[in-house]
């Protein structure tokens, strides 16, 4: 991916964002971890991750993130946005039958998703979010069908595999 610039992609998210929380966190937080989850993968998956939420969550659109980062970059926003459901289980059963399908270049998109989740399961657990964590570990079997390639990321999916066991399970808050 050329030219790819993390810090841009950064100032742009967090200008998408504006005052949205990630919790009881400023959305840096969660910008911020997914992003230095995804260092090893390189300044292309650092930029998706800051990017990954902006269209599904502000008023950025697909054609704007594709005239500011290109095609790369947008191909795989579009990827990481939540299709349209009427609640949580119809949005991510859209969504997780769209990733099945990534092949080739857009499994970049498959890595930066594996790092949210992974990213979004690791502050569950420092928050005490049992609620959440409970959702999380229940979409994981469909989740991991969907988003798992062998030799993509298998760390991450070792360590989100780990986290997701029966003995993490965080104490109520």
């Amino acid at each position: 991916m050329e030219n790819a610039n993390p810090a841009a992609a950064r100032a742009y998210a967090l200008h998408m964002h504006g005052s949205q929380l990630y919790g009881t966190h400023p959305y840096s937080y969660h910008l911020d971890a997914v992003a230095a989850t995804l260092a090893p993968y390189g300044p292309g998956a650092q930029v998706i991750g800051y990017l990954h939420d902006v269209v599904e969550d502000t008023d950025a659109t697909v054609a704007e993130v594709r005239s500011r980062f290109g095609d790369e970059v947008a191909a795989c926003v579009a990827l990481l946005t939540d299709e349209p459901g009427a609640n949580r289980k119809e949005r991510k059963a859209k969504t997780y039958a769209k990733l099945a399908k990534v092949a080739g270049l857009e499994e970049l998109a498959l890595i930066v998703k594996t790092a949210d989740r992974l990213s979004n399961v690791r502050a569950c657990i420092k928050d005490a979010n049992r609620e959440l964590w409970n959702v999380y570990y229940s979409e994981q079997p469909v989740f991991k069908e969907s988003a798992f390639r062998p030799g993509l990321c298998d760390e991450l999916w070792s360590e989100l595999g780990d986290l997701l066991s029966v003995d993490k399970l965080p104490s109520p808050a």
